[in-house]
Parts: structure tokens; sequence; C-alpha cells
């Protein structure tokens, strides 16, 4: 991809990078299987009771609100890594079956990101950034305000790393119906604050994420990196409930 970063002068050289492994949306149920696959071997190392429910494709993994991405091993294809985002076009997130938003956050276009899971290997929290490195991208491409993700300890503290912070923080841990009634906390991210966000604190991941180019992350052609040349698709009631689509 040849684009016009919007970064590229302000910030330094685009450089691309190759990774061992690629990221890519699912489109099949081929695909939604081997992200299952790791969806239950990652629970079942940490939470292995609820890991019981996830042995099989869930309705969410077919909803027309729903994207997933899929990390396969670029050595034989296998699965390493997925993550599911569903949009709230038409339907409550998953998380407001245990908590009421809070108002700042009604009638934006939300995503709630879940499911996360990788493989027990060395590069796995590489996977873990990248994933939401195409995640993040996605969601600024199709014009979505805001991701809201569910958080169990200590894995919360990944997602402090990508500047996620809670919506409700009085709450603390709250038990959610959607994760097996497993304390969690409730965070978010405003997409299209994070380059301008981490670029003024000089986050230790700005790099990786609006400076390197990742071919092998592909996001249904759509760019990675911010760019001047690709519109952004503001949300309308033909484009969200297609998230995957348009994707």
């Amino acid at each position: 991809m040849n684009h016009a970063y919007m970064n590229q002068t302000a910030a330094g050289r685009i450089v691309e990078e190759r990774l061992p492994f690629t990221i890519r949306i699912a489109t099949s149920d081929a695909d939604i299987r081997k992200a299952v696959a790791i969806r239950h071997a990652a629970y079942e190392r940490h939470v292995p009771d609820f890991a019981n429910q996830l042995k099989q494709p869930e309705p969410a993994d077919y909803a027309p609100s729903t994207t997933l991405f899929l990390a396969e091993s670029k050595f034989d294809s296998s699965p390493i890594g997925s993550m599911r985002i569903q949009s709230n076009e038409g339907r409550p997130l998953s998380v407001e079956q245990s908590v009421e938003l809070p108002d700042w956050l009604q009638g934006c276009y939300l995503v709630e990101a879940t499911r996360l899971g990788v493989t027990q290997r060395d590069r796995g929290s590489l996977v873990k950034t990248l994933l939401f490195k195409a995640v993040l991208a996605h969601c600024r491409n199709v014009g979505i305000e805001w991701i809201v993700i569910t958080a169990r300890s200590p894995l919360d503290r990944m997602y402090e790393t990508f500047t996620f912070e809670d919506i409700l923080p009085e709450a603390g841990y709250v038990p959610m119906k959607h994760v097996g009634n497993i304390p969690h906390r409730v965070m978010a991210i405003h997409v299209a604050t994070v380059e301008p966000k981490w670029r003024n604190v000089a986050h230790p991941l700005h790099t990786l994420f609006f400076r390197t180019e990742h071919p092998d992350i592909n996001i249904g052609g759509a760019p990675v990196l911010p760019s001047l040349d690709f519109p952004v698709t503001l949300p309308t009631h033909a484009v969200v409930p297609g998230i995957r689509v348009v994707a």
C-alpha cells in the first residue's frame, strides 16, 4: 500500500515490518471455527469452568454486526490468536446485560471487543498487541467512536497500557453475565484520539501502531495506518450492521 499518511511528515518516516504471522478478518465458517479453537484453548488455561461454554461457535460469531479478527502462523496457517468486535447498531452491547453505560456513551457508535485469545507461545504478547492494532484501524476506517471492553485481572493491565480508561470507576470489578459472571472492569477508548494522544505522550507503542506498515495485517484492503486518501466511512444504518462486509 502506498498511502499519504497524515503522520508521515510530522512524526517521521513510515517503515515496513514483516511478521511471522498474518492477521485478517474471518470470512468463512472454517475461519470462525479456527478462532473458536484458539478462544477455547486460551480460556481453558485461565477460566476453565467458563471455557466449557466456548467449545462451539456462539450466535454472536455469525451476527451481521460482528467482525472477527484471526491471526495465523505463516508456517502452517494454524490459528494463533483471535478477537471479536460487535457493534451496537440495533442492539445493546453484551456488557449492557450487566451494567448501564454512562450517559456520555449513549447515542454513540460503539463496538465491544471480546473473546481475545492467543496461543501460549513466545510471540503471544505481540499477537495480542497487533490484533488490537487491526481492531483499532478497522474501527477508525468505519467510523466507530468508542471501543468498549471488559477485562478481568490481570488482563486489564494490558488495556491500561493501550490507554483504555474505566468508564464506571466507582464500580470496580463487576460480574459479567456474558463472561460466566466473572468480575471484570468496564473500560473504553476513544478511537479518533488514540493517535494524537499517544504521539503527545510519546507512548512506546506509537511507532508500532502509527509509523509502521504491516503488510501482513489485512483488514479487507483498507488502510491499517491513518491516511489522507482513504475517507472514513461515517456510520449509517446501512454501514454499521454490515461492518464485517464493509471491512
